[in-house]
């Protein structure tokens, strides 16, 4: 894609960070020279990656979400009314600057008084972690930092961090560029989670095929007849709409067959 100019690069002690002007997704935040968000396709991620588990609780008051320090997750989590505490665990604090500097469409949120920004490397305080009503992974690619966000013993972790009835989703890269990832992630998740299921959506600045999300769940089925309720569609969403709550699940034959191994 055409590069308008470069708004900010530096090395930070976890990886090369940049912000750049794009023509046609506007600006871009990039990590070791992959991208994480734009501000014309972000809607699509930070939607589906959040309002699938949040409706998938029946009352999500308390909720942690790992890596994501750009604030669209963040943003995302606070349309909902029961919300009354999100913890954001941010490895590199110089990602919460940057996104706060040049995405304020995505970072404002973190302003929100119900917001606790918590600069640490999420593995530890996952294993500390109690009693959160939802937690969502929104994590880089499973290299550097972000490694051991995608082992089974982090999974379990999660499991242990949630109260009851409690409810978790990460993104599980593509399944068509990287299916040996996807299925690591989703065979992780479904030993410490009675109920397991893999979604999709489309994120243009991510893959050439649809990207995928896993949802772990100790309580209710995201596809359950209660689920996702009247609110859904009253929401100020662009791309999750209740009708699509449902139809993400269904999946190709092939995505099919490779997690049914």
């Amino acid at each position: 894609m055409r590069v308008r100019g470069t708004l900010h690069r530096e090395k930070t002690p976890y990886q090369e960070l940049a912000v750049l002007d794009t023509f046609e997704f506007g600006r871009m935040l990039v990590l070791d020279g992959i991208i994480q968000t734009t501000e014309k396709d972000e809607f699509v991620y930070h939607e589906m990656l959040v309002h699938v588990p949040m409706f998938t609780h029946p009352r999500p008051r308390r909720v942690m979400v790992v890596g994501g320090g750009d604030g669209g997750s963040v943003r995302e989590i606070l349309r909902h009314p029961a919300v009354e505490e999100v913890e954001l665990v941010e490895i590199d604090e110089r990602v919460i600057a940057a996104a706060r500097q040049y995405l304020p469409t995505l970072s404002g949120a973190l302003d929100d008084p119900r917001v606790r920004i918590n600069v640490t490397d999420g593995i530890r305080r996952m294993a500390e972690a109690r009693d959160f009503d939802v937690i969502l992974v929104d994590s880089t690619d499973p290299v550097g930092p972000a490694v051991g966000l995608f082992h089974e013993d982090f999974y379990a972790a999660v499991a242990r961090a949630l109260a009851p009835g409690g409810v978790f989703t990460a993104q599980t890269e593509c399944p068509w560029v990287t299916p040996q990832t996807t299925l690591k992630a989703f065979r992780g998740i479904a030993r410490s989670f009675p109920v397991t299921r893999l979604y999709t959506a489309k994120v243009p600045t991510y893959s050439n095929w649809s990207w995928s999300f896993t949802v772990g769940s100790l309580g209710r089925d995201p596809l359950d007849e209660a689920v996702p309720g009247p609110m859904a569609d009253r929401l100020p969403t662009r791309y999750y709409t209740a009708a699509l709550h449902r139809a993400v699940f269904v999946l190709p034959r092939f995505v099919e067959e490779l997690i049914k191994e």
